[in-house]
């Protein structure tokens, strides 16, 4: 069986805001003193002119990317997830979301996986902050492949958009000619007829692994990319709780707010089915390494087995 190749999906942003540069001159490029760890650095290097280091201080430079994206540049700012969701929200909130101005927002080191940076880093809360901003776009890629993918969505949409990339080195499971990333489009990895599992982010690869390890004991799972969890394909969950009769979430993030949170909403109004949301329990994180955190938090191939497991057979 061939190695698995491993790639952290902030990875894939740095080198989709260099492709889309050399194309698009109106594209900047904004860091809060992080270009090395968000991966931004290799557009400064090629476009020191286009690459604006704001130093440590996230509010003002989502002040700086509102003012010019009024003069049509398309800017990204970058900074980690609990620095550019958490502590400059207000800012996100006023001068971005609600003059609903052309700025990306590319957070990285979200989730627990930031590992050894410990409670204060780990940004368990950043996509229910950025989905209750209107008009905002919230996505959330599987892997370096759609995180690429990701970027270049992003800079054809007009309008506001949160993009959350991780520092873990990820499977890439969407390595293949007939990939296609579509805003707002879930994607059907594997069809089942028992559960369906609706994963997002990191924690894609890990539902896979787990619905094999579930098909060898009759449980057929039916998993689905969520990458866009702001606007949701809201047709896809619904046809597939249709089918199966159960729904799991899983999601490197708080149960409250987050993907669990948005398809519990969808299908409360529309198809209402039993959900088990998987993810953080309204807890902090801790320091420790990456993989063994997410263990620790069942969110690895056996924590997710054990939950879709209990809950279909439950």
């Amino acid at each position: 069986m061939p190695e698995i190749k491993k790639i952290a999906t902030r990875e894939g942003y740095g080198e989709a805001l260099l492709e889309l540069g050399r194309k698009h001159e109106n594209l900047v490029v904004l860091d809060a003193d992080l270009a090395a760890t968000t991966k931004t650095c290799v557009f400064q290097k090629e476009f020191p002119e286009r690459h604006i280091n704001c130093g440590i201080a996230e509010g003002n430079m989502i002040g700086i990317a509102a003012g010019l994206a009024t003069t049509g540049k398309v800017p990204f700012v970058s900074s980690f997830a609990m620095f550019v969701a958490g502590r400059a929200f207000e800012q996100v909130r006023n001068s971005i979301g609600y003059p609903q101005l052309n700025v990306k927002i590319g957070a990285s080191h979200a989730g627990i996986s930031v590992g050894e940076d410990g409670a204060s880093h780990q940004c368990n809360e950043d996509i229910a902050l950025m989905r209750m901003i209107p008009g905002m776009t919230v996505i959330n890629p599987a892997d370096y492949v759609e995180a690429k993918a990701a970027v270049a969505a992003a800079f054809e949409l007009e309008g506001p958009v949160y993009m959350r990339f991780g520092r873990l080195a990820i499977p890439v499971i969407n390595d293949r000619a007939d990939y296609k990333f579509e805003l707002g489009k879930g994607v059907l990895l594997r069809e089942g007829s028992d559960v369906t599992v609706l994963a997002t982010g990191l924690c894609v690869a890990a539902a896979l692994e787990a619905a094999e390890r579930l098909a060898a004991e009759g449980v057929n799972a039916e998993v689905i990319n969520i990458h866009t969890i702001k606007p949701l394909d809201e047709e896809l969950v619904i046809q597939s709780a249709k089918k199966t009769g159960k729904v799991v979430t899983v999601e490197e993030h708080s149960i409250i707010g987050g993907l669990g949170s948005a398809v519990c909403e969808c299908l409360s109004e529309k198809y209402p089915a039993p959900v088990c949301r998987v993810g953080i329990n309204d807890v902090f994180g801790e320091s420790g390494p990456a993989l063994k955190l997410l263990e620790k938090y069942g969110l690895d191939e056996k924590g997710i087995y054990e939950r879709v497991k209990n809950f279909v057979k439950g």
